[in-house]
């Protein structure tokens, strides 16, 4: 029982950090899941599964506050559904590719492309907004996810930020998209692996259910546009080099 307690606690304070600043749930979740000596095939598709639940409790929330809006003619709806799009296929590859090749390698992939993206975001770069940019970062955040559980918040977070888009709205969108491509990545996975266990799975997504309910209302309490962008780049760097460190030693 006191382990039961301790993953949902856990899960719903990472949801509430995920759904708070957009990433953070599976980058975390997962290795710790790992450290307490849970099969990662078991894990994944877990993560997947919770964080899909808590994200559309997020995604009504942040909607609700008016970080991201999501009515059929906003701008993030449709930076949403095109990171959807392609990202559904990405999952698939990023399946494949999470079941067949070293662990290390895609660990030290997602270490680096997290850490230049807060370096870029602390360097405070910008690029002009355009469909193709948002395109790619469908397609390497779902890639990201479906191969490892996490990588998804803080390429696409940093990425809106870096396109432009303010920083509360980043974050909901990306909520948003990360939804349905963990829904779609938890069938892939089922499909290839044919595993998950149900008493994690309900676990997991009890937590993040409760922590993706909390999270969006304190963003919308956030009032600084600059300090929240700077929490975006550490929060990217910090887990970039986490990450790799973690791989390395």
């Amino acid at each position: 029982m006191e382990i039961i307690i301790l993953i949902i606690l856990v899960a719903i304070v990472c949801e509430f950090i995920d759904s708070y600043l957009g990433m953070m749930y599976g980058t975390i979740l997962s290795p710790v899941l790992l450290i307490a000596g849970y099969d990662p095939v078991i894990v994944i598709p877990s993560i997947l599964f919770s964080q899909a639940m808590g994200g559309f409790i997020a995604s009504y929330r942040h909607n609700h506050f008016k970080n991201a809006v999501f009515n059929i003619k906003s701008k993030d709806l449709k930076i949403a559904s095109v990171i959807i799009g392609l990202g559904f296929v990405a999952v698939v590859f990023g399946v494949m590719v999470g079941v067949n090749v070293p662990k290390m390698f895609l660990k030290l992939y997602i270490g680096i492309l997290c850490l230049f993206m807060g370096l870029v975001v602390l360097l405070k770069h910008k690029f002009k907004f355009s469909w193709r940019k948002i395109m790619l970062l469908g397609v390497v955040s779902s890639f990201n996810k479906a191969l490892s559980g996490g990588g998804f918040g803080p390429v696409v977070v940093s990425g809106l930020v870096l396109s432009g888009r303010e920083s509360k709205k980043a974050i909901g969108t990306t909520d948003f998209a990360e939804a349905p491509i963990c829904i779609m990545a938890f069938l892939v996975w089922i499909m290839i692996n044919g595993m998950f266990d149900i008493n994690m799975l309900i676990y997991l997504t009890i937590g993040s259910c409760v922590g993706g309910y909390f999270g969006p209302k304190m963003l919308s309490k956030f009032k600084s546009k600059t300090k929240l962008t700077k929490v975006i780049g550490f929060l990217a760097l910090t887990l970039g080099a986490w990450t790799i460190i973690k791989t390395l030693f």
